[in-house]
């Protein structure tokens, strides 16, 4: 769907380069800045002085909140949130003095549901699992398992959470299966982490190793 459609909102002070994608019932707000080739899907929100580049890709119902950079070579899947003022990177050794010529970037992957924190850093070329949770002023340096609670400074897995957010009984080295107190979805433990009763989570392309823990 086409930036020129006009079945979505731009608040009269944020750009919005054509030509770029931008789905419905979304809404970008004050002082933002979308990117000719940018890709956004249906009912997201774009906080203010939100910046989208120009191959970035963004599911739908994402929630960026103010004072974000969705940079080239940044993947965003449905459902995604992005609290205030998280950083994205997009090249791991950047050099003022040697810049790249060839437009090519360390990709970085969010998949469906991650809540990220505000002020968290997530260094360029990660892989995000689904339904992860990463604690505000967090620095992501590696991959995040589907399901993992991370915080820190680097972040370290702290536990499991639900697809709704809530922490996960039965948190032990010896438990295989665990169950939501807030919304009673229940896990098990499989190869990648944790997954839903019901099997892998949907989707899956990539095995994450678990991330070293506190």
């Amino acid at each position: 769907m086409k930036s020129d459609k006009k079945n979505y909102f731009v608040h009269e002070t944020a750009v919005v380069d054509a030509p770029a994608d931008i789905g419905e019932g979304t809404k970008i707000w004050h002082f933002s800045h979308v990117m000719s080739g940018a890709r956004i899907g249906k009912g997201c929100v774009i906080g203010q002085n939100v910046f989208v580049g120009a191959t970035a890709e963004i599911g739908n119902n994402v929630k960026i909140q103010n004072n974000v950079s969705i940079y080239e070579g940044i993947i965003l899947e449905d459902d995604v949130f992005c609290g205030p003022s998280c950083v994205f990177t997009n090249v791991i050794r950047p050099r003022s003095r040697y810049p790249r010529v060839d437009r090519t970037f360390d990709a970085t992957i969010v998949r469906k549901g991650v809540t990220i924190g505000a002020n968290a850093t997530i260094v360029c070329g990660v892989y995000i699992g689904e339904y992860s949770f990463i604690g505000a002023g967090s620095v992501v340096t590696s991959d995040v398992p589907p399901y993992a609670l991370v915080y820190g400074n680097p972040a370290r897995h702290r536990g499991w959470v639900c697809e709704c957010g809530g922490k996960l009984a039965g948190l032990n080295k010896a438990a295989r299966r665990f169950t939501c107190g807030e919304c009673g979805r229940k896990y098990r433990k499989s190869a990648t982490g944790i997954v839903p009763n019901g099997g892998e989570p949907g989707g899956m392309t990539v095995l994450c190793p678990p991330m070293s823990e506190s």
